[in-house]
């Protein structure tokens, strides 16, 4: 019987794989890469238009939860790309629908980045 790792040592070796999967995300996903810069701009925004603490909780929490997803849609596309290469419709319909999953996180970012920004631009 193999012995347990301490919950210490098991916790942070989870943590380096998820920096991991973060780091492979960024140089290799360009939609990552897109969500990225526009993560900054928007940051340099809400400093420079001086955005409540509020307006700051809900600007990142969207940029987290839009990339978070953007991970998630991409390991469903490895995934279902690994189990099924060739073109499937149901493969297509899953892949899809994932996307679609991102498509709502950024729509419901931008309403909120335009609540916050267009009366500070206007």
């Amino acid at each position: 019987m193999q012995k347990k790792e301490p919950f210490v040592i098991n916790r942070l070796k989870s943590v380096g794989f998820a920096f991991k999967g973060m780091i492979i995300l960024l140089k290799t996903e360009s939609s990552i890469k897109i969500q990225a810069v526009i993560a900054i701009v928007i940051t340099f925004a809400g400093f420079y238009y001086e955005i409540s603490t509020t307006e700051w909780i809900a600007q990142i929490a969207m940029i987290g939860l839009v990339m978070s997803i953007e991970g998630v849609n991409t390991a469903v596309e490895y995934i279902a790309d690994f189990i099924h290469p060739e073109h499937h419709p149901k493969i297509g319909l899953i892949k899809d629908i994932s996307a679609g999953a991102v498509f709502i996180a950024s729509i419901v970012a931008v309403i909120i980045a335009g609540i916050i920004y267009i009366p500070k631009i206007f």
